[in-house]
């Protein structure tokens, strides 16, 4: 049987492919510590759960829902966008899909054509390209000259007459950076002066720590933000993978043909992951700030020892999501491993830590570890590494 040459082209998901082999290992069991998913380790809070159990009792989940999301759902995530951003959005600038992941394959189905070319700044989410590279169009990787934020300079350096599109991801998978709002108004006006659409990954948006602040596209002023589609879902906030709820808001002709094309991929998210979101949107905020306070509580304790691992290098402390992005070129050189892929397969399969090479993002001599895992076991993760190094 032969593949398409659309398939051919795709590079399989790194971090599923170590977290996957990290399983194996785990299965056969080996002592393993994966740090390479992008997953928080929080149960989901319990009333949320509770809300699905009682819309299946009530028989709410058997049928099928509008393409695009249960209405009451699209509501409560406007008024939400409302009332953190000041927009005007109502329910028909919302379409709810099967996790921001699909949110992002949708939009480049939706809004790309064959030839168009997209700019995605380096590090990035290892997805972003692939998804690009589905829909025809051409994914166009931009390094900051400096850091590891882009700037308009660094952009206009890689933009031609066929540039449609910018992908802003603030906080930043790997890095966890985040754009403050003087940089995101210099790239937000430079996009519009352009007509480059501006995709705004907000997915880590709750996860800030440190007395970091963070802004949205959709914060700027009305010349920027009309020019912006946001992108978030409710998988890192609520600790909410499994239930694969994400979002887009945007322009409501674009919402039209957004549920056009969900009615003939998915039909519509489940329905009982649906009212799962409803109650997770109307009921105790809590959750959400205890999960970010022990995040934040992880990278301070984790940053320095991390730090601390010989040829390990943070170039700048994340300040939201859940990942470190060291740059290992000197572990490399003390280890005798070419690659990062080589040292991150060897620290798996001989000290049972799984991470993901940087390659996946870009950036070939670091690593991605997640700290969404439990304090002390990733403490013994970190004194693994100090261990492996130092053979």
């Amino acid at each position: 049987m032969k593949l398409s040459k659309r398939i051919q082209a795709v590079t399989p998901s790194a971090t599923m492919a170590l977290s996957s082999r990290a399983k194996e290992l785990a299965k056969q069991g080996k002592d393993v510590i994966n740090l390479s998913i992008g997953e928080p380790d929080f149960n989901t809070p319990s009333f949320i759960g509770q809300a699905a159990i009682e819309a299946i009792n009530e028989n709410l989940t058997d049928s099928y829902t509008p393409a695009g999301g249960l209405p009451e759902l699209k509501q409560k995530i406007a008024e939400r966008i409302n009332s953190e951003h000041k927009t005007i959005f109502s329910s028909q600038n919302i379409a709810v899909t099967t996790g921001a992941k699909y949110a992002l394959y949708a939009l480049a189905q939706v809004l790309l054509n064959p030839g168009d070319e997209v700019l995605i700044p380096l590090p990035y989410w290892v997805s972003y390209g692939e998804q690009v590279k589905l829909a025809g169009a051409k994914p166009i990787f931009v390094k900051p000259e400096k850091g590891l934020k882009v700037t308009p300079a660094d952009l206009q350096n890689y933009t031609h007459n066929s540039t449609k599109m910018l992908i802003i991801n603030s906080p930043n998978n790997p890095s966890g950076q985040v754009y403050t709002k003087a940089e995101l108004i210099a790239i937000g006006k430079w996009a519009a002066e352009r007509q480059i659409t501006i995709i705004a990954d907000d997915i880590y948006g709750k996860l800030i720590y440190n007395q970091t602040q963070f802004t949205s596209l959709l914060d700027l002023d009305d010349d920027i933000r009309q020019n912006v589609i946001l992108i978030d879902g409710l998988s890192k906030t609520y600790a909410m993978t499994g239930w694969r709820v994400g979002y887009i808001a945007g322009d409501s002709n674009l919402i039209t043909a957004l549920n056009s094309f969900l009615s003939h991929s998915t039909s519509n998210l489940s329905a009982v992951s649906q009212y799962a979101a409803l109650a997770a949107l109307t009921g105790e905020q809590a959750c959400v700030e205890n999960m970010r306070q022990e995040y934040e509580k992880r990278l301070n304790i984790l940053a320095p020892l991390l730090d601390g691992v010989e040829g390990f290098k943070l170039i700048e402390k994340p300040q939201g999501a859940f990942y470190f992005f060291p740059d290992i070129s000197e572990a490399l050189k003390l280890t005798g491993y070419k690659t990062a892929n080589d040292f991150a397969l060897a620290l798996l399969e001989k000290e049972g830590v799984a991470t993901v090479p940087g390659e996946a993002f870009g950036y070939p001599e670091h690593l991605r570890i997640s700290y969404a895992a439990d304090l002390d076991r990733i403490k013994e993760a970190i004194n693994r590494m100090k261990k492996f190094v130092n053979k």
